[in-house]
């Protein structure tokens, strides 16, 4: 994470403090009386639109995650750490949103590969034609 008024995502995202709401709970599960009683459970809550993204990014953020993105992590027994792994997993998903989608290079079978295709076709014609029923026999 960042310094408290910024949060920085590893693919060098900015966004505004203003736009996240953290909870905290008690997180359940094994771990004893430990997290039975104190709230170590995050949940990280992101509105995309309030970001303060750049436009031509926030649109296709909000394109793939919808308008807000949660995350809860409750792995760990400190609360630190589980706000250190769901802002990880939240900027781990902007990151991903945000990257521009593949171009697909559209591509041609090769000569040898037709061939291997049409010989097979040809092989599996042959032996339907073999098991099919001739008056001479």
């Amino acid at each position: 994470m960042a310094a408290d008024d910024e949060f920085v995502t590893p693919g060098g995202l900015r966004l505004d403090p203003a736009a996240l709401s953290w909870r905290f709970s008690r997180s359940g599960g094994p771990g004893g009386q430990h997290v039975n009683t104190t709230e170590t459970q995050v949940e990280l809550r992101c509105d995309l639109a309030a970001a303060g993204l750049p436009e031509y990014l926030a649109a296709r953020v909000v394109a793939r995650l919808g308008d807000e993105v949660r995350v809860v992590a409750s792995t760990e027994r400190s609360q630190l750490r589980n706000r250190a792994e769901a802002w990880r997993r939240l900027a781990e998903q902007i990151d991903e949103a945000a990257r521009p989608p593949r171009t697909r290079r559209p591509t041609r079978p090769s000569k040898a590969s037709k061939a291997r295709r049409l010989d097979a076709k040809r092989k599996e014609g042959e032996r339907k034609a073999g098991r099919r029923w001739k008056p001479d026999e």
